[in-house]
C-alpha cells in the first residue's frame, strides 16, 4: 500500500468519520448551535488521537496495526501551533476509517460501535 492510497484512505475516512458523529448528534439536540459544539467535540484531532490509541491496543489486528503505523508516519504538513504527534494519530485514525469504508464495511461498524461508546451524553 503506497503512502497516495493511505493519503486517500483519510480523505474519505474524515468524511465518513464526520457523517457518523453527525448521525448521532442530531439525535441528542435540536440546537443547531448544540449540534455544531458536539460535533466538533468529537471531530477534531485530540478525540480522533484518543480513540485512535484506543483502537490501536484493542481492536486491531497485527495487518490492520502495519497500516496504522504508515499512516502516523505520512509526510503532512501540520500547523506549528498543533502537536505534530496528536495530528499524525488522528490522520492515522482516519486512514484507517476510509480503509473499513472502502474495504470492510463489518469492520468499519465494529470500528463505530467501539466509539459509540466513549461519546458520551
Amino acid at each position: 500500500m503506497e503512502s497516495f492510497d493511505l493519503k486517500r484512505f483519510a480523505h474519505i475516512g474524515d468524511a465518513v468519520y464526520e457523517v457518523f458523529v453527525r448521525e448521532i448528534v442530531i439525535f441528542k439536540t435540536k440546537s443547531q448551535n448544540v449540534m455544531h459544539k458536539m460535533t466538533t467535540s468529537f471531530v477534531n484531532a485530540a478525540f480522533q488521537a484518543k480513540m485512535a490509541e484506543l483502537i490501536y491496543d484493542n481492536f486491531l489486528n497485527e495487518d490492520e496495526k502495519d497500516i496504522f503505523r504508515r499512516a502516523r508516519n505520512l509526510n503532512l504538513t501540520v500547523n506549528k501551533r498543533r502537536n505534530p504527534e496528536i495530528h499524525r494519530h488522528a490522520t492515522a485514525f482516519e486512514v484507517l476509517v476510509g480503509y473499513f469504508y472502502l474495504n470492510d464495511k463489518k469492520r468499519l461498524e465494529a470500528l463505530f460501535e467501539l466509539i459509540k461508546a466513549n461519546i458520551a451524553g
